[in-house]
Formats: structure tokens, C-alpha cells, sequence
């Protein structure tokens, strides 16, 4: 499976994919990196492992229209099979999502908790559990059919970066799985309910 991968910053969850993908049992293969900005840690984690980037500003373009059919014309450059938002902090249009299949992560376990801020808003709220959903990316935030959840238990002594991390970290291994199981069973959509295999 072809993968284009878009971010926005440090990288992490791209680097858990490009690990991921040194095996060649994984069945997926990163063919390009985008992003919405110069100079992140998350382009240089491409260029390192011998990846081809690009870069996408919204302010270079006269719309936001305008920009998402640039942004779809270089990621179709690359023919991918999946395009994996990871990390990537710019919402797509539809004519993009018309265009190719698209997962993202999110640190919640959806649909609770969508948006920015979705660890505040759960101990906020006081839940004892939350977690990270890979959803495939639709028209709304946060909303689309859910691939795959991992749980993070909420502990009492819990500030929103303590528990950021252990979700980020569930995240990540949420992501390689399910994306290699993704690539190696194939998947299907029916509804809002994601198959794989």
C-alpha cells in the first residue's frame, strides 16, 4: 500500500510509520511527505530516511479552495493508495476527500471529545477512560467512520500533558496496526463501519 503521509510538526507518528515500514513484512510503503509549513521536525524525519516532501501553504493561495486542489494535486503526484494525516493541522475539503481515501488520529475516543482539545475536554469532563480513534477523514471534524480505538485509562493525578503523552503513545501503536493491517487484509467501508480484511 502506497501511503502519503501530511504534517504539520514534530513527526512522531510519522516516524512510528516510517519504522514500521522498514519491515517488508508491514505491507505498506511511505512514497511522500506533505505539509502545510516549512522547516518542521517533521519534514527533516522525511528528507533523512530518503523520502520525497513537499510543502502546501494555505497563504499561497488566492482561497482555501484553491489550496486544497493544490494540496490534492501534489499528493495525487504521488498515486497514493492512503493518505495518513498524522499530525497534520489543517482541515481538507471535500473535493480533496473526493479525490483519495484519508485516515487521521485523534487523542479521544470519538465521537467524545472532538476538536482541538479533546485530553482537556475529557478531564474535564471526568471520565476514568479515554483514548485515540483512527477515523476515516470525512466533511466534518472528527467525525468519520472509525477504523480502529485504543483506551487510556485516566489517572487521578492526571494534568492534560501527563495524559496527552500515555494517549499519544497509544496512539501511535493504534496507527502502525491498524494501517499495516490496512495494507496486508485490505478494508471497506459499509456505511459508517470500517472492515478490515
Amino acid at each position: 500500500m502506497r501511503l502519503v503521509v501530511l504534517v504539520s510538526g514534530s513527526g512522531t507518528n510519522l516516524q512510528a510509520l516510517l519504522d514500521a515500514c522498514a519491515d517488508p513484512d508491514y505491507g505498506a510503503e511511505v512514497v511522500a511527505v506533505g505539509a502545510d509549513r516549512d522547516g518542521i521536525e517533521g519534514l527533516a524525519r522525511a528528507s533523512r530516511a530518503g523520502i520525497p516532501t513537499f510543502v502546501c501553504r494555505v497563504g499561497d493561495h488566492d482561497s482555501r479552495e484553491d489550496w486544497d486542489t493544490a494540496l490534492a494535486d501534489s499528493v495525487a503526484a504521488y498515486e497514493p493508495d492512503l493518505v495518513v494525516s498524522a499530525g497534520f493541522m489543517k482541515l481538507v475539503g471535500g473535493g480533496f476527500l473526493e479525490r483519495f481515501a484519508m485516515v487521521n488520529t485523534h487523542p479521544a475516543l470519538c465521537p467524545s471529545f472532538p476538536g482541538m482539545h479533546g485530553p482537556r475536554d475529557a478531564l474535564d469532563y471526568g471520565v476514568k477512560v479515554t483514548g485515540a480513534t483512527l477515523f476515516v477523514v470525512d466533511g466534518g471534524v472528527d467525525t468519520g467512520p472509525i477504523v480502529a480505538q485504543a483506551t487510556v485509562p485516566v489517572e487521578d493525578d492526571d494534568d492534560v500533558a501527563s495524559l496527552h503523552e500515555r494517549i499519544k503513545v497509544a496512539e501511535r501503536a493504534m496507527l502502525v496496526d491498524a494501517v499495516g493491517r490496512m495494507a496486508r487484509e485490505g478494508w471497506t467501508l459499509d456505511g459508517r463501519r470500517v472492515r478490515i480484511g
